[in-house]
């Protein structure tokens, strides 16, 4: 077995670049990796943004811009990502940024612009 860590995949029509620079852009240990494009050959426009990898928090993703034929939406809440925050100023910093172009859902949960669930909130371990 090579590399054991698993990578979170979200599917995106055309937006996954700006999803995975969004995030990178929020969380503070995070970085932006590999960008491959489409090429002439298609499926997708030349030059749009085919899979971008990223990392948060040491969890890895990646973002596919595969086309309309799956969303992540608020009403496809089946799945959200936590984050254990120190104390009530992270979790104001976290919610403050995702929630803008997103959606309150209920106490610490949210939905962000792009449709994916958070969970924000003091982690007591």
């Amino acid at each position: 077995m090579t590399d054991t860590a698993l990578t979170t995949w979200l599917w995106f029509d055309t937006e996954g670049e700006d999803a995975a620079r969004f995030y990178t852009g929020i969380f503070k240990d995070s970085q932006l990796g590999s960008i491959s494009y489409y090429g002439d050959a298609g499926p997708r426009p030349a030059g749009l943004a085919m899979t971008v990898d990223f990392e948060l928090n040491g969890q890895k993703f990646a973002a596919l811009n595969g086309g309309p034929e799956h969303e992540i939406s608020a009403a496809s809440a089946g799945i959200s990502f936590s984050i254990p925050c120190a104390d009530q100023d992270e979790v104001d910093y976290y919610w403050e940024r995702l929630t803008d172009g997103g959606q309150e859902v209920a106490c610490g949960w949210l939905t962000d612009k792009f449709g994916v669930g958070w969970m924000v909130l003091v982690s007591h371990q």
